[in-house]
């Protein structure tokens, strides 16, 4: 009964992770009561993922990934990168940066940091920023299969493994094997990126005969040029790439009255990039206003981080004003300016905002984890002391864990004291760089395993799916264990994948009589490179928007490469972790 219980529990999970009616935390915790409710985990064990060391360490990476990211450290290789002209070789260079980073930090961290680089290079030469981005998150998520703290899966992967009696892995026992996959992906996307990735203007950048990207309002103050004037002679002013949609006087909206004289008072609806728009107005004497007179204001461009507080919320429910006294002027989503009914409009992953901040709140919105900053006016300043000691806590972290001197979740731990007592982040910015959606995820999630486990399902699931492929060697089972999971990653969270498959693999492991090791880092290794939809990994999400891409973009080129990490997964794993050590 125990065993068809958790079953029930597992394929109402699966299909509610699938579904994506709800948060991925929420499930978790549903997920967790059930069990609990159920009788078929104890509270000790209910409660274990959130005392679990893989739990406690992926929280303190987050806080170590901030205070590299906060500091200016990344942004400071990112600008170096920058001073390359072309285009390409700037491409091959950020692939090979964030492929090692990402290895050590969380990769959302990596791709918000190298986003606005690539974006810049891309509008600076000219080209479509669609060929730069999806290579961009995929790196990405390579990176992270190289060492055990690349990804809250591998660590999650390894805390299951090690409840369950096995050895668990060292910080860099599988590197040589995610290099590997690296070295090939690095190479399939710079041979066939030209070829397969899209070249489509991003929405940054629109097409010469489409209009821009924002509408805006621009206010006619006293003594402005344009006073007197009519809009047919403002037209003639588009090749500022600026398009005057709608006059506003008073309650009165004139839709291009082409002989109407403006006057002081009134409103200018215009659209346009952001950055033609600010120039346009100031070369005419117009005023944005957005934020409290006296104040500088400094227009940003700022994208919804996966996973964050906003996602779900309207813009009439977000509160962004009282936390960053900024002023929201428009939104862009997925390929289409959204121009209507703003204030009840639920925000999603990816949505691009532009926002008015004064420049004394910049600051602040850069540490707000639930935005990225796309591109902004003013540049940030990198405070090179706490650069240069945020990189010096991460290697100690690493060379700690590495050298075996403390383990991985101690060193972590003692990394983020250290970040906090040498005044780089301070306590509060150290609690909101936590993403605690996943936290709770993976504490609420780690009881289904345990209960998988205990009630025989794992077994039973082994014995009638995988077992039988034994006849055909450990390998058959390893291949088929790894294309499962990519399967399910692709459609639901990689963490929840990931829990659902490693007691199967260490069953399936016991079943045959095999080391569990080539096992586990297939379910690894597939959850944490998740490439042919852009919902199947949080960085493609954060690309999604900011390239322009539809959904097929991501199969045509996403889709060959799972192939190439399915074949290299078959031939290489038992090569370096084999069967019978």
């Amino acid at each position: 009964m125990d065993a068809w219980l958790t079953l029930a529990v597992l394929v109402a999970a699966a299909a509610l992770f699938i579904s994506e009616r709800l948060r991925v935390d929420v499930i978790a915790l549903m997920v967790l009561s059930a069990l609990l409710l159920l009788g078929l985990v104890g509270a000790d064990d209910a409660l274990a993922g959130f005392g679990n060391p893989a739990t406690i360490t992926v929280a303190a990476m987050f806080v170590l990934s901030a205070g590299l990211a906060r500091s200016g450290a990344l942004l400071a290789l990112g600008r170096q990168l920058a001073r390359v002209k072309n285009p390409w070789l700037v491409l091959a260079l950020v692939l090979a940066v964030v492929g090692p980073i990402s290895a050590f930090i969380n990769n959302t961290a990596a791709v918000a940091v190298f986003l606005p680089l690539l974006l810049a290079t891309a509008l600076a030469s000219r080209r479509a920023p669609s060929k730069f981005l999806i290579p961009l998150s995929y790196v990405a998520q390579m990176g992270g299969v190289c060492t055990l703290i690349g990804t809250s899966t591998n660590l999650l992967v390894n805390g299951i493994a090690q409840a369950s009696g096995h050895e668990g892995f060292t910080l860099f026992e599988f590197s040589q094997l995610g290099l590997v996959f690296l070295g090939f992906g690095v190479a399939y996307l710079l041979l066939a990126g030209p070829f397969l990735l899209p070249d489509r203007e991003a929405p940054g950048q629109p097409p010469s005969e489409e209009l821009g990207k924002y509408v805006t309002e621009l206010h006619v103050p006293a003594g402005s040029a344009l006073v007197g004037r009519t809009v047919a002679e403002i037209r003639a002013l588009e090749s500022h790439g600026v398009y005057v949609l709608e006059l506003i006087r008073g309650d009165e909206k004139h839709w291009a009255p082409r002989n109407t004289a403006i006057t002081t008072g009134d409103r200018l609806l215009v659209q346009g990039e952001w950055p033609k728009l600010t120039a346009f107005a100031d070369a005419h004497g117009l005023r944005l206003d957005t934020v409290p007179k006296g104040e500088r204001a400094v227009l940003v461009e700022a994208m919804v981080a996966p996973n964050s507080r906003l996602e779900g919320r309207t813009l009439g429910e977000v509160p962004l004003a009282e936390q960053h006294q900024s002023q929201l002027i428009a939104l862009y989503r997925r390929g289409n300016r959204v121009a209507s009914a703003l204030r009840s409009l639920p925000l999603t992953a990816g949505d691009l905002v532009m926002l008015s901040v004064p420049d004394r709140e910049l600051a602040d919105l850069r540490r707000d984890p639930a935005l990225v900053v796309v591109s902004e006016r003013n540049e940030q300043r990198i405070d090179w002391y706490r650069a240069l000691m945020s990189v010096a806590v991460m290697a100690a972290v690493v060379g700690l864990a590495a050298s075996g001197t403390m383990s991985i979740v101690e060193a972590a731990l003692l990394g983020c004291i250290g970040l906090v007592l040498l005044r780089c982040l301070d306590p509060d910015d150290a609690y909101a760089a936590i993403d605690w959606r996943v936290i709770v995820l993976l504490a609420g999630v780690f009881p289904l395993g345990i209960a998988m486990r205990d009630s025989g399902l794992a077994t039973w699931i082994v014995d009638h799916t995988l077992a039988p492929l034994g006849a055909f060697g450990p390998l058959a089972a390893l291949a088929a264990l790894y294309l499962v999971t990519a399967a399910l990653t692709e459609m639901m969270s990689n963490n929840a994948a990931a829990v659902l498959l490693t007691p199967i693999a260490l069953g399936t492991a016991e079943s045959l009589g095999v080391d569990a090791k080539p096992l586990l880092i297939a379910v690894m290794f597939a959850a944490s490179t998740a490439f042919t939809t852009p919902v199947g990994y949080q960085t493609n999400t954060m690309v999604y928007s900011a390239g322009g891409y539809r959904f097929t973009d991501f199969v045509r080129i996403g889709l060959p490469l799972n192939a190439i990490f399915f074949v290299l997964a078959v031939v290489f794993i038992p090569r370096y972790f084999p069967f019978h050590p």
